[in-house]
């Protein structure tokens, strides 16, 4: 933050201090070239940074007790210490996205003035051709690059790592005043923080949750110990669950249909499987499709780095994780928790109704000695020794679940750099800086935050970038993206120096092992990142950065040993290097996004996205063909689509670049896009995730594709559970799906033509 927030500092022309460096233009043949000039000028008023006041209280049984202190829940602290305070040291916040062509006058209470909303009339926008010359992208590379060094970045990451985060508790209020302290330090146009009050959940010290062995009578035998009592899966069931265990690898779809042509019987069962692959709520939410009474997750030594000079997991350790199959607060679904307004007492369709828990690999170990059965298969078997990994069944489990729930107030933090169209550089757009509270459990402050402003945000929000998780390791390097991204993302990754290559940039780095770099870089936006819910829900196009090890999960992450050793010792000393590869990566991203007269989103990307997914219709046409059916509106909407690209490409390129008003409207039509894919036509209350690509629900490619598989008589093998138990594949759902999809994609193309009289598609 210290560095971004100096170069524009620095390059304020229109504000120098006293003895400053200030640049000006140099006329003649070296126009373009910035001549220092040492200037004198009155020391001016320093405007005050407001913010919101703040008070927060724990939930009492977190909290200490007189003459005692009360463990605390580390999993609600969402310490994730060492990547999250990777990216606090980095820019403070886990979270920014650019505030699209408005001048952001604050959204918040504490900053008073309204905000201006985007149009297409710009009459009232300044000259930008008036008073000083146009800093131009080389200049604010380069002015960036010598501003940005590794700095003090080990030390702040240390110094953070001694403070405990339990969400909702006096001692994330502490945390919050500290970064709201060094927001205000850095004399940001707006510092503030809003509060929600959220449903989370906690474990019940009083009543801890249990794991027993039952005899034939279902008489509790052996208690099995819990080695990490304080980690457990949020938004769990409570209650009892009794089965017979079964191992099921890592809970996919694709493994519980693997079990079951075994003949390895689940209804009823307790289920065994890896962390890891999926989430912890999409393992509950299979699991219970299939009639499952529990789940137990335990961490796999063969998932983490083998390199015996890298550190490991404990095996007393557990991995924490939620079970939620959403965001955000699932007791107030589709609605924002805003001053502890009150809600019809709803929940989330994606809260589990079975119970789910934690285990160490020590209690693993235990649990897989005692199955029996067949063999799993090799690729099932992981490094637990001892263990002969048999599929069961085993004998019966008793899990018992007796995590509350409590309203706990949490604060998302924001400071606000405003942009203004005008030259002596200011960012054209403005740049909101977001640490959100809650992350751990299903990115709930984000969610929230989200659901508060929805209506508000497409006109606004250009893009979101998210710092959550960005150094897990050193070998390899992936960008979690919207489409509309990734030819900016290729484009920075050619200047961005290698972290562990010497004389390679990033892009030189992922090419070296895959020419073809997106298919070795980009990834899809996972549900559990905040990213997901910027573009699925709000349709803005976001990006999450990761180094990770080599493709190995970082062993540390949801534990109680993700500290500053633990990441220092896991890139062996280059953790400043690599953080410092995410800083250039980061500010490069954001200097293009807020500088650049035109936004560079690739706004025809979509077409190829639905390109590569013909292949996979095309399969089915023969059978849809003998049903008197066809794909062929789907292929008419993507070729309307690609015309629309082509034909505003055209016009952008035939038009005049100093016509403020001209790219102001292309503009306009390009940061909407991705808000154009979700989809008008479903609820935002039944289907939050309304993208027709990226989200969940009968109205994405994805669902119809799923339906589509149900033509063939092997389709139960390659759907999920809850579809392949249904009837079958339906006509009448086919067409919905069809429509839905089509007029989704059809309704961006018209949206991307431009004025409706100018639409050349036929209706």
């Amino acid at each position: 933050m210290d560095q971004l927030w100096g170069l524009l500092q620095r390059a304020q022309q229109w504000s120098p201090r006293p003895s400053q460096t200030i640049y000006k233009r140099v006329e003649g043949p070296d126009l373009g070239h910035l001549e220092e000039e040492e200037e004198d000028r009155e020391e001016e008023a320093e405007l005050p940074v407001q913010f919101c006041p703040m008070e927060l209280k724990g939930p009492e049984p977190l909290g200490s007790r007189p003459g005692r202190s009360a463990p605390i829940p580390w999993a609600a602290a969402g310490r994730k210490a060492a990547p999250y305070l990777v990216l606090t040291t980095l820019l403070i916040f886990t979270g920014a996205f650019l505030l699209g062509y408005v001048t952001f006058r604050g959204s918040c209470q504490a900053c008073g003035d309204s905000v201006l909303m985007v149009g297409e009339d710009v009459n009232s926008e300044l000259d930008l051709n008036s008073g000083l010359g146009t800093l131009y992208w080389s200049d604010l590379q380069a002015m960036f690059l010598r501003f940005l060094g590794e700095g003090h970045l080990e030390d702040t990451i240390r110094v953070t790592t001694l403070r405990e985060r339990v969400a909702g508790s006096t001692m994330m209020a502490t945390l919050v005043k500290d970064i709201l302290d060094m927001f205000s330090s850095q004399k940001l146009d707006h510092v503030w923080t809003d509060t929600h009050y959220v449903g989370l959940q906690f474990p019940d010290l009083a009543h801890p949750n249990t794991l027993h062995w039952v005899d034939a009578a279902g008489s509790a035998q052996e208690q099995l110990p819990l080695e990490d009592p304080e980690v457990y899966c949020p938004y769990s069931a409570t209650g009892n669950a009794t089965g017979k265990l079964v191992y099921a690898h890592y809970g996919r779809p694709e493994d519980l249909q693997e079990l079951r042509a075994k003949g390895v019987e689940l209804a009823g069962s307790l289920l065994l499987v890896r962390a890891g692959i999926t989430s912890f709520a999409q393992k509950v939410a299979v699991a219970q499709d299939f009639g499952v009474q529990g789940v137990l997750i335990y961490p796999d030594p063969a998932d983490f780095s083998q390199d015996p000079h890298k550190p490991g997991l404990p095996s007393y350790r557990a991995v924490y994780g939620h079970v939620h199959l959403g965001t955000g607060d699932p007791y107030t679904p589709g609605f924002p928790s805003f001053n502890q307004t009150q809600f019809p007492p709803v929940e989330s369709s994606g809260l589990p109704s079975i119970p789910a828990q934690p285990i160490s690999a020590n209690v693993a170990v235990g649990l897989l000695r005692k199955l029996k059965g067949p063999v799993a298969p090799q690729e099932w078997k992981g490094h637990l020794s001892g263990s002969p990994y048999r599929l069961g069944p085993g004998p019966a489990l008793r899990l018992v679940v007796n995590n509350r729930r409590a309203s706990t107030p949490i604060s998302n933090i924001f400071a606000c750099i405003e942009g203004f169209a005008e030259p002596g550089f200011r960012p054209r757009r403005s740049l909101l800086f977001i640490s959100w509270d809650g992350g751990d459990f299903g990115n709930v402050g984000s969610m929230e935050w989200l659901e508060g402003y929805l209506s508000v945000l497409h006109l606004k929000a250009v893009v979101y970038v998210s710092l959550d998780n960005s150094v897990l390791g050193d070998g390899k390097f992936h960008a979690k993206t919207s489409p509309l991204l990734i030819s900016l993302i290729e484009n920075i990754l050619k200047q961005v120096d290698s972290p562990n290559h010497s004389g390679q940039t990033l892009y030189d780095q992922v090419v070296l092992t895959n020419p073809n770099w997106d298919a070795e870089v980009i990834r899809p936006l996972p549900m559990d990142s905040s990213a997901y819910s910027f573009t699925a829900f709000a349709g803005v196009p976001a990006v999450e950065f990761s180094f990770t090890e080599d493709d190995r999960v970082y062993p540390f992450l949801h534990t109680k040993e993700d500290t500053y050793e633990n990441l220092h010792k896991m890139l062996r000393g280059r953790l400043p290097a690599v953080a410092q590869a995410v800083a250039q990566l980061t500010g490069l991203l954001l200097i293009r996004l807020s500088h650049d007269h035109l936004l560079p989103l690739d706004f025809g990307r979509y077409g190829d996205v639905v390109l590569g997914h013909i292949g996979n219709l095309n399969e089915f046409s023969g059978d849809l063909k003998a049903r008197g059916l066809t794909l062929q509106w789907v292929y008419s909407a993507r070729g309307d689509y690609i015309r629309a690209a082509e034909k505003l490409r055209k016009e952008i390129y035939s038009s005049e670049q100093s016509d403020e008003r001209l790219m102001r409207m292309y503009n306009v039509r390009i940061m909407r896009v991705e808000f154009y894919l979700l989809s008008q036509y479903v609820s935002p209350a039944d289907s939050p995730f309304r993208h027709i690509f990226l989200g969940q629900g009968d109205h994405t490619l994805g669902a119809l594709l799923d339906h589509l598989r149900m033509l063939r008589s092997n389709a139960s093998k390659a759907v999920s559970p809850g579809l392949a138990s249904g009837l079958g594949f339906q006509e009448s759902r086919f067409r919905r799906q069809l429509a839905l999809l089509t007029w989704t994609l059809q309704g961006a193309a018209n949206a991307l033509s431009g004025d409706v009289w100018n639409i050349d598609n036929n209706f």
